[in-house]
């Protein structure tokens, strides 16, 4: 797993995201108090955090034994997080196959990046 996995997957969703925030549209959805406003802040608070562990990634190489578990699981954890948020747009058509993978396989198999 790299860095541009996480990198990929958050900007994915954060393209799909942020025109619901767009107060040009006159939408008031992650402006509000309503829930949908509220489950869309947190949703993307949900985004921001997972997708910060990519900075663990850096350290892994020089971490002990007993932290790059902690690291890989974290790493793993936060993944399965953003690939379970970006397979709700599984049919757009930037949606990447390696989207799918789960942590390990990113790991063990060259992955193609998808144009």
């Amino acid at each position: 797993m790299d860095v541009q996995h996480f990198e990929r997957i958050t900007a994915f969703i954060e393209a799909r995201l942020t025109p619901l925030f767009d107060a040009q549209t006159g939408s008031e959805y992650g402006f509000g108090m309503d829930d949908t406003s509220r489950a869309l802040r947190a949703l993307r608070n949900a985004v921001l955090e997972a997708s910060a562990i990519k900075g663990l990634i850096a350290q892994r190489e020089s971490a002990d034994a007993a932290m790059r578990r902690v690291i890989d699981q974290s790493v793993e954890h936060n993944w399965d997080v953003l690939r379970g948020i970006a397979r709700q747009w599984e049919d757009h058509a930037d949606f990447r196959h390696e989207f799918k993978h789960h942590a390990w396989e990113l790991d063990h198999h060259a992955v193609t990046v998808e144009s």
